[in-house]
């Protein structure tokens, strides 16, 4: 349900449409892998970056290549406080680019994508336990 919240006063409001939690990650501690997904196969998760923010339903983060909005991919997220790169400990998601930040800047490229599901059995479990163990804040 969206929240309606007062920014800088009573003469500024804000209407919140996320439907869940945004929590804020440590890029240098939260590294992503994104394998753009294709109809004629996939590749390997060939692309790495660092996340921002992560909710329940998406991500923002950075690239050194820019992924076009609308583009499908898969996304290996490696939370803090895991087993840097062990795949085991990843949260595994499918989803889609919404965001991306102008494409014309020197990279990074920083964009958005929302979750459209979860990719193993557990990665929705494992994810909302890193989000109630009190390590992360809310973000803005």
């Amino acid at each position: 349900m969206p929240v309606e919240s007062t920014l800088a006063g009573p003469s500024r409001r804000h209407l919140d449409r996320r439907q869940f939690a945004r929590f804020v990650v440590e890029p240098m501690y939260t590294p992503v892998a994104v394998r753009v997904q294709t109809d004629d196969g996939d590749a390997g998760f060939d692309l790495e970056g660092n996340a921002y923010d992560i909710s329940e339903g998406g991500i923002r983060f950075e690239l050194d290549r820019a992924v076009e909005p609308g583009t499908r991919i898969a996304m290996r997220i490696f939370l803090p406080g895991t087993c840097e790169r062990d795949e085991g400990r990843s949260v595994l998601v499918e989803g889609n680019v919404v965001w991306l930040a102008d494409a014309d800047d020197p990279a990074p490229y920083r964009m958005a994508a929302v979750f459209t599901h979860f990719a193993r059995a557990g990665d929705r479990d494992r994810l909302l336990r890193h989000f109630g163990s009190g390590r992360y804040r809310l973000a803005a």
